[in-house]
């Protein structure tokens, strides 16, 4: 018996710890535009736009809805694209490269929407 409530204590103690990772995090503040209004012409949306939710945590991105297949790029003041890849499926975090410096608009891109926010790295 105590067996199982010392496997269970042990349990409960990892989760707290895993929990305490998105502590820190600040959620970042999306807008949504599109990126091309000629894009899917033929089939409107036709219920709202569901925003993704993301935090980030020194140069770590935290998904806190799917973003599975989604273009994420960074652009800086000038509009220049400095950092762009793919989200994998799955992903549930994003480790940014450590050579990005400074204040970035992060996109996510997907289909026609581009949701937008402001980061400082």
């Amino acid at each position: 018996m105590k067996s199982k409530q010392k496997t269970f204590l042990i349990l409960t103690m990892a989760l707290l710890l895993l929990s305490s990772v998105y502590v820190n995090a600040a959620a970042v503040q999306l807008e949504v535009r599109f990126e091309d209004p000629t894009y899917g012409q033929n089939n409107p949306q036709r219920g709202p736009v569901l925003i993704p939710e993301v935090s980030i945590e020194g140069y770590t991105l935290f998904f806190d809805t799917p973003c599975d297949g989604c273009l994420l790029r960074i652009v800086n003041e000038d509009d220049d694209v400095e950092y762009s890849t793919i989200i994998p499926i799955g992903t549930t975090s994003l480790v940014l490269p450590s050579y990005l410096s400074g204040d970035y608009e992060l996109q996510i891109i997907s289909g026609e929407y581009i949701f937008y926010g402001d980061i400082t790295l």
